[in-house]
């Protein structure tokens, strides 16, 4: 038995079909334009797993048919985005900052219908302890919202494997709510597992599953790609990941400029650190199963040799990141301006960077037998090719 064999290269049809989003606030219209333009490419995911405002999209597109999905997901949209008296696209840059920041300061004063509302009085003025006293805004709208968009039996019947992210308040520990796994406990995924997953605190409230209290999973790692693939060490993977927070970028020259520039890097780095560590993970693999293929013969038979060999047995992964690019215009504020200028300019983004990514071919090729993981940052650039690296 040769321990060294590597399975023969599929299509990237054969592999399972992840995507992956990550949190981000208002900026989530950028992963429904994204969603609407995988779904023209061919790409129906058979899994998608999401934090915050991730998990909700995730939500709506597993809790509907895919000819209903993109229709749900823009009739959210719609509804929770802010329309303007005027349009200030073709104003500057200065006078578009100064738009979006007096538009997410009207976010912030009167919330957002069907999504979450402030709290009167104020929060500060609540009797501590009580449930009001512990966040800025109520987000009962949320819970009715997705009652109405989602067919929460649809997941729960697994036509669509399901995964969102939450932080348990006092445990500190991340938690999946998993319809595959939940169906094996007998349990099923509610609207309250979809709020938990996006309960940023302190504006939000934590949200009660089973006793425990439950904040936004963005808190510990704002996207679930580390779960995935962990989860799945089987099935080839095609995983297209939706990062609404860039991990490069220019130094500041404001303070407004350097507030933005501290929150793309807080929920854009562990998303780097998940892929390196599975790079490692999986060249390690790659170097055992090579070195089990010089063993002897007289060895390969040893107890302990097949103790490796199943450890260093593995799927190929191909992840390509898709990545919200901000405009100058944009500062810290953005994840939370949900007016529909906003929206809409979000939304026309992810489609456009996907079609964009889907030029270059060879994002969406398996990786040759021998190599094991395939990772892509993209950025909407066509002037060149996208950065990647094979390991």
């Amino acid at each position: 038995m040769d321990h060294s064999t590597t399975l023969p290269a599929t299509t990237p049809a054969k592999a399972q079909r992840v995507l992956v989003l990550q949190g981000g606030g208002a900026l989530g219209s950028y992963q429904a334009g994204a969603f609407q333009a995988l779904c023209r490419s061919g790409f129906e995911p058979e899994w998608i797993a999401g934090i915050s405002i991730g998990a909700v999209n995730a939500a709506i597109i597993a809790g509907n048919g895919p000819e209903t999905r993109v229709d749900r997901l823009k009739e959210f949209w719609e509804m929770v985005s802010s329309p303007v008296p005027w349009n200030p696209i073709s104003s500057g840059d200065r006078a578009r900052s100064l738009f979006n920041e007096t538009s997410a300061a009207l976010i912030a004063t009167f919330g957002v219908p069907g999504f979450f509302t402030p709290r009167i009085p104020p929060a500060p003025l609540w009797p501590p302890g009580s449930p009001q006293s512990r966040s800025y805004y109520d987000t009962a709208p949320l819970r009715k919202t997705l009652e109405r968009l989602v067919d929460f039996d649809r997941i729960n019947d697994l036509k669509t494997r399901l995964s969102v992210g939450a932080v348990g308040v006092t445990s500190g520990n991340l938690k999946y709510f998993d319809n595959f796994e939940f169906r094996r406990r007998g349990k099923k995924i509610g609207p309250e597992h979809i709020m938990a997953s996006g309960a940023l605190p302190p504006g939000f409230p934590s949200i009660e599953v089973e006793g425990e209290h439950y904040w936004d999973g963005g808190i510990a790692s704002n996207t679930p790609l580390d779960y995935v693939l962990g989860e799945e060490n089987n099935r080839d993977l095609l995983i297209f990941q939706v990062d609404l927070f860039s991990a490069r970028g220019e130094l500041p020259t404001s303070l407004l400029e350097a507030a933005e520039r501290e929150k793309d890097i807080r929920y854009s780095s562990r998303t780097r650190m998940t892929t390196d560590k599975n790079k490692q993970l999986h060249n390690a693999r790659k170097a055992l199963r090579e070195l089990l293929g010089k063993l002897p013969d007289h060895l390969k038979n040893d107890p302990s040799v097949e103790v490796l060999c199943n450890a260093a047995r593995e799927n190929t992964v191909t992840v390509v990141h898709l990545i919200y690019k901000s405009k100058n215009y944009e500062t810290s504020s953005k994840d939370y301006d949900f007016s529909h200028v906003a929206m809409v300019e979000h939304w026309n983004a992810g489609v456009r960077d996907v079609h964009l990514s889907m030029r270059h071919k060879d994002v969406l090729e398996r990786p040759q037998p021998g190599e094991t993981m395939m990772a892509y940052d993209m950025t909407g650039d066509v002037s060149k090719p996208p950065a990647g690296k094979q390991e």
